[in-house]
């Protein structure tokens, strides 16, 4: 067949063991039709061949992103971006300027909000000081906490508190009432409510679907959201999503995007299993897998939280944290509870991902899927653990004895992005920071690494998040965690891949495999680990379809 198109004059790493480079690559369709030298592959063009001239650049398979919130994500891109703005009088202008740029939106909701945004715990009263007479909210940078002032709690029907789940909270002031601050997502949804996007939270919030189910008007404003998600993440080279939240109608608003020809990328959507919720709930993810089965949209796994996150110290802790005596948090799912559960998803065969960050939250999780394994036999099930924050050092060996799959976030480590160092690393204790953030700890001890930046609660940006996993600091007494650039590409590519059993399909770059393709704009692997920011996307190549050109 002649190609379609023709990339040459690069530097190709195909992350394919049997050919790890090349200098050309032939697209014909939505397949790879060949690699190899300028002249091998060149003399394959015909009259309608493009052939492009990469000029030395690295060229990849497309990244494969293995953690994100695609339709959140693309959401937020219209919200208040706070990343920067520290302090009242910052918050004040940023809040008052957009209030004025969106008189009508029923909330002002910003995004990237941090801990340390004033120099005492934020509260109501000084979100009123901002603006008292509309709906505004600030999202914390983990997207584990919202602050709301008070006329956004009067309208949530809150401000009196609100019955919610273990390890959510509504947190109570001394005079009965709503402080402002909301901990986790049963917490913080009448608050999200109100800016009429809570269809596109309930794939983490609570797991369930719509009701009513959105007019066709609603789904195409919903569509235009998933898009701009898109969009983004084709910016950046990505040609496959993992996402990390979903129902039903999050599979239904792409499928719609896939049949109008929007949809930019393969996406892996979970069911999300909550801790209420009974295993016959698993039906529903069992009739997801079967109606959404191709290679750009599919399901066949199951989203879970074990606990929450550590600067709000909801993340689930093997000992207390310093200066809280008796406080570890508690886990979402008890060791008991989990291990049903994950007995039956495995059963299934369905692939189990579970948010843990906390050391206790991890331990949990792994003997979860060790008691999966005896109960139903070892399969290829490539079960998977989110975060992994802080984990003790006798669990290390632990996943990949079992098969586990790391996915982690190289990004999220405090100091090695935009995350700063504090207060994480005190909420943590300098004990434990030996413990924390491992990727190379994991490595070498045979786990299985998948890479993604969990956006949008960090910037999506692949780029930065392979120059993160390159220069992270090592804390005081802790060990070097800067992963080898030939690991940390793989992770996000191939390893990615893997790990959502998709690398029959993607993730490595040979005859037969998915087009998906991205070219950066310099060589990768000449550039200095400290300047590998600076390279950008030129392009991306997703089924022989170019979805970005810088």
């Amino acid at each position: 067949m002649t190609p379609d198109m023709i990339l040459t004059n690069a530097r190709i790493l195909t992350m394919d063991p049997a050919r790890p480079r090349a200098e050309a690559i032939a697209l014909a369709g939505d397949r790879i039709a060949a690699l190899g030298s300028r002249a091998e592959i060149e003399r394959l063009a015909g009259p309608a061949t493009k052939v492009i001239d990469c000029k030395g650049r690295t060229l990849l398979p497309g990244f494969v992103e293995s953690h994100l919130h695609l339709v959140l994500g693309g959401t937020e891109l219209t919200h208040l971006q706070l990343h920067g703005a520290d302090g009242e009088a910052a918050l004040t202008k940023a809040f008052r300027d957009f209030a004025a740029a969106n008189p009508a939106s029923p909330l002002l909701m910003a995004q990237g909000g941090h801990y340390t945004l004033l120099d005492h715990p934020l509260t109501r009263h000084d979100l009123d000081r901002i603006i008292a007479d509309r709906p505004i909210a600030i999202t914390s940078h983990d997207h584990h906490t919202v602050w709301a002032n008070t006329l956004a709690l009067k309208q949530a029907g809150i401000l009196g508190g609100l019955k919610t789940p273990p390890g959510h909270e509504v947190v109570m002031g001394a005079d009965g009432q709503a402080t402002g601050e909301l901990l986790e997502f049963e917490a913080f949804a009448p608050v999200v409510a109100l800016g009429g996007e809570n269809a596109l939270y309930l794939g983490i919030a609570t797991g369930g679907e719509p009701s009513p189910w959105p007019t066709e008007a609603e789904q195409a404003i919903h569509r235009t959201k998933a898009t701009k998600g898109l969009a983004h993440a084709a910016a950046h080279g990505i040609t496959s999503i993992i996402n990390m939240d979903g129902n039903r109608y999050t599979l239904e608003l792409l499928r719609g995007l896939q049949r109008a020809g929007g949809l930019t990328a393969r996406v892996k959507v979970p069911f999300h299993f909550k801790p209420h919720m009974d295993l016959s709930e698993l039906d529903r993810a069992a009739e997801m897998t079967r109606d959404f089965n191709d290679e750009w949209l599919s399901c066949n796994f199951v989203k879970m939280f074990m606990d929450g996150v550590v600067d709000s110290r909801t993340a689930y802790m093997l000992n207390d944290y310093p200066g809280h005596p008796g406080h570890r948090a508690e886990p979402l799912f008890p060791g008991p509870r989990f291990n049903a559960v994950a007995t039956e998803i495995d059963r299934r065969g369905m692939q189990i991902a579970v948010h843990a960050i906390g050391d206790a939250a991890v331990r949990t999780t792994i003997d979860g899927y060790e008691a999966a394994q005896k109960a139903n036999g070892k399969r290829d099930s490539r079960h998977r653990i989110e975060h992994i924050e802080l984990i003790d050092q006798a669990d290390v060996p632990r996943l990949g004895a079992l098969g586990i799959t790391a996915s982690v976030q190289p990004v999220h480590a405090p100091g090695a992005m935009d995350f700063p160092l504090f207060p994480t690393l005190d909420v943590i204790g300098k004990n434990r920071w030996n413990d924390a953030y491992l990727c190379r700890s994991l490595a070498e001890a045979d786990a299985h690494l998948a890479f993604a930046s969990d956006w949008p609660v960090t910037d999506i940006s692949v780029i930065r998040g392979i120059h993160a996993a390159l220069t992270r600091p090592t804390y005081d007494g802790g060990t070097d965690q800067r992963v080898p650039l030939d690991d940390v590409l793989r992770a996000y590519t191939a390893g990615g891949a893997w790990a959502a059993h998709m690398e029959g399909l993607t993730g490595t770059l040979r005859p037969g495999m998915a087009a998906d393709v991205v070219v950066l704009t310099g060589d990768i692997e000449a550039t200095r680990p400290e300047d590998v920011a600076g390279l950008g996307i030129a392009m991306t190549i997703a089924g022989g379809r170019v979805t970005h050109q810088g």
